[in-house]
């Protein structure tokens, strides 16, 4: 990773009111196209187009798609591309589509995705939602949550939905969702559509790296995807930069870093070298961090002193595949603050989204000449 740079590319300069109209454009098709958890592959060939489009190499991989540049091992980033949705599983029946393809029968309340879909629970009432063929993306009807509750006997997220009556098991299910530019901020399904177009708009820039887009993080099955890429390809120590949002209580808690780092999650230590440098390129940049274990552990200590339960530090995909891998891979996150996480008004304040693309545009090192910073 570039340690030192001469700030010449006009990302760096970014602010609120300068975010590159041709990422927000992308951004906006990125999230007009379904790519509900289990069912990615349509979703797979949009992204292929787009990636294309601007210049990369790309391979597809059972459950990863691999876009390179011409220098693909100067920097290796990484970001998931599914999105929460629903999935027929019967007659009339849906369900929240990151249990079923995680086969998990129960929620047993051990991730921040979990914990957040018993607080969530009520907020989808009245979402509109739209069924796709997983494959060609091909629409299949329209129709209206008209309630979601926990299945005592199952233990999980169900849904009742009308107007889908026709569809048949297997078919998934996405959340009908558009981009929202306020004065303060981007809103919609931003997890993690945001960090995917930021990474295609790199390859627009001029980046010649390693992009990877894994599927189903969302059911906690990308990492093995990642790391069977890094055991046929990779060398002997493979550094990776994961990068996501990072969920916080409200908006005013968001705004208060524009960029979060973590130490570790409930897996894994992260790389301090890494996570020291890019804590040093944000400084460099004036860009306010936060890291995320060290506010969850704050937090922590609050709640067991009011007699609550604690909160979990999050099982993330760099967690995972650092656990897994048994020094193959080590790494770190760069994640952008959002509120109202997993649901269809999640909000990442405009200076983080600026923030974030002047860290990557500098990590990737891209010529000041291929920009459009608009």
């Amino acid at each position: 990773m570039p340690t030192s740079q001469t700030n010449t590319n006009p990302l760096t300069e970014l602010s609120a009111a300068t975010l590159p109209a041709a990422f927000i454009d992308l951004l906006a098709l990125l999230m007009r196209s379904p790519s509900v958890v289990g069912a990615e592959h349509s979703f797979c060939r949009v992204l292929q187009r787009e990636l294309e489009e601007r210049g990369a190499t790309v391979t597809w991989y059972e459950g990863l798609l691999v876009a390179q540049g011409k220098q693909p091992d100067s920097l290796y980033l990484a970001a998931h591309m599914d999105r929460h949705g629903l999935i027929c599983t019967g007659p009339n029946e849906f369900q929240f589509a990151a249990f079923v393809a995680g086969a998990r029968s129960d929620l047993l309340g051990n991730s921040v995705s979990e914990q957040l879909m018993r607080k969530v629970v009520d907020r989808f009432d009245g979402e509109q939602v739209y069924a796709y063929e997983p494959w060609s993306g091909t629409y299949r009807g329209k129709g209206t949550i008209q309630e979601a509750h926990i299945c005592e006997y199952r233990n999980n997220l169900i849904f009742s939905v009308a107007g889908l009556e026709h569809l048949i098991a297997g078919t998934p299910v996405a959340f009908l969702d558009k981009l929202r530019v306020t004065d303060e901020a981007l809103v919609g399904q931003l997890d993690n559509v945001l960090t995917v177009a930021a990474l295609v708009y790199l390859f627009e820039c001029g980046f010649q790296g390693t992009a990877f887009f894994t599927a189903q993080e969302e059911a906690g099955k990308s990492w093995r995807y990642l790391l069977e890429w890094f055991r046929r390809f990779g060398g002997s120590t493979n550094q990776l930069i994961v990068v996501d949002t990072s969920p916080f209580p409200d908006f005013a808690s968001a705004q208060q870093q524009q960029l979060v780092l973590r130490n570790k999650d409930a897996n894994a230590q992260f790389s301090a070298e890494l996570t020291a440098q890019l804590a040093q390129v944000c400084h460099q940049l004036a860009i306010p961090i936060q890291y995320k274990d060290t506010f969850v552990e704050a937090q922590n200590n609050l709640l067991v002193a009011q007699g609550l339960p604690p909160g979990s530090l999050g099982s993330t995909e760099m967690g995972r595949i650092i656990a897994a891998s048994k020094g193959l891979v080590i790494g770190t996150t760069v994640q952008i603050p959002t509120s109202g996480y997993h649901t269809l008004s999640e909000t990442a304040p405009k200076e983080a989204v600026a923030a974030f693309l002047k860290v990557m545009s500098y990590l990737a090192n891209v010529p000041a000449s291929a920009v459009n910073a608009d």
